[in-house]
């Protein structure tokens, strides 16, 4: 059944305009809150801070041992990785510092209460300015310990496999194209023909309402130059499949139904599949953006400019991403400046 608070947030986050995959993703994350109390018979608004210890301990139980009727050894590798159970933290936490401001009594629920530290401070109440020492809630639950993990990244052999196991133009033309510019998939797939400019070989991404749900995530316009390779593909495909095709969008429904409907995620996910059978590779569509932007930076584009391609409304989020080495590329930038070379010392 619908749980009446989890419902009003979810519709708070709507009203502000927050993504459907966000909504989405805490509405899971609520989910698993919420069916966690269940289990222990515990009020949502009473429960404290070891509650939510042990709903981590919960989270990293497979699920045939969260019902308690299964033993689990320690060696077991936890269901939910580090990454995941923090991304439910904070959507829990972010649930719960609503309801507070929404003015249900929750006591000291997660709320750990200390003074303001100015501009770092992600809320302050009304007339903050004349109460500055007085506590306010902030965040208390704490979060695991996650590696950093490198973006995963395709060699230019695997793209290769995968722009040649596509057997219509049009497929093979939207993974080029996230190859060759490093637009998101659901920006790609709200493409207007007027976004492609063949004269000057660029394409333009504008933030728009899209009938296949296709979203831009950073809601800015921004122009990124292709290859003229790139230009011909798309000329092909225009002349051998979409043909007369009455319709505003590049890619769309040509051989399913409807016809001339926007292509939609489903529909992309489906033709992933079927690539990933064809050539053993596991790959997602992301993956085409993480090696447009370590190819770029490899080859020495400045960050800057790889965070306006990119559509990052900061250059500190490219670099959390992006600023990253690997051994070969830290050898590659050591042998060019000579370091194993001439060197005045010998051992």
């Amino acid at each position: 059944m619908p749980v009446a608070p989890v419902e009003n947030y979810l519709a708070y986050l709507s009203d502000i305009e927050r993504s459907p995959n966000t909504v989405k993703a805490y509405a899971h994350d609520l989910k698993d809150w919420f069916d966690f109390l269940d289990g222990r018979c515990l009020d949502w608004r009473e429960v404290r801070l070891e509650d939510v210890g042990e709903f981590v301990a919960w989270l990293r139980l497979p699920p045939e041992g969260r019902a308690g009727r299964v033993a689990v050894l320690p060696s077991v590798t936890g269901h939910c990785t580090e990454r995941t159970v923090n991304r439910k933290l904070s959507a829990l936490s972010a649930f719960y510092q609503h309801a507070a401001r929404g003015g249900v009594d929750l006591g000291d629920l997660l709320l750990s209460w200390q003074p303001t530290r100015g501009r770092g401070s992600s809320w302050k109440p009304f007339l903050h300015h004349i109460s500055k020492s007085s506590p306010v809630p902030g965040r208390a639950i704490t979060t695991l310990k996650v590696s950093r993990k490198l973006p995963r990244v395709l060699t230019p052999g695997e793209v290769q496999r995968i722009l040649d196991a596509c057997e219509r133009l049009r497929d093979r033309l939207l993974f080029a194209l996230l190859y060759d510019s490093g637009i998101r998939i659901g920006e790609a797939l709200g493409l207007r023909h007027e976004d492609i400019a063949p004269a000057e070989r660029t394409v333009t991404i504008r933030p728009r309402e899209n009938a296949n749900g296709a979203r831009t995530k950073s809601g800015i316009t921004r122009t990124i130059p292709v290859s003229a390779e790139l230009v011909r593909l798309f000329a092909d495909y225009l002349h051998s499949e979409y043909g007369d095709l009455d319709s505003d969008y590049v890619f769309v429904n040509l051989w399913g139904r409807p016809r001339g409907h926007p292509l939609s995620y489903p529909s992309v996910y489906d033709l992933v599949r079927r690539l990933r059978r064809r050539t053993g590779i596991a790959f997602d569509p992301h993956w085409w953006r993480h090696t447009y932007a370590t190819r770029l930076l490899r080859d020495g584009t400045p960050i800057e400019v790889v965070s306006t391609l990119l559509g990052h409304a900061s250059v500190t989020t490219t670099a959390s991403f992006y600023g990253h080495l690997s051994v070969e590329d830290a050898r590659a930038v050591l042998e060019k400046a000579g370091w194993f070379t001439g060197r005045e010392v010998t051992w």
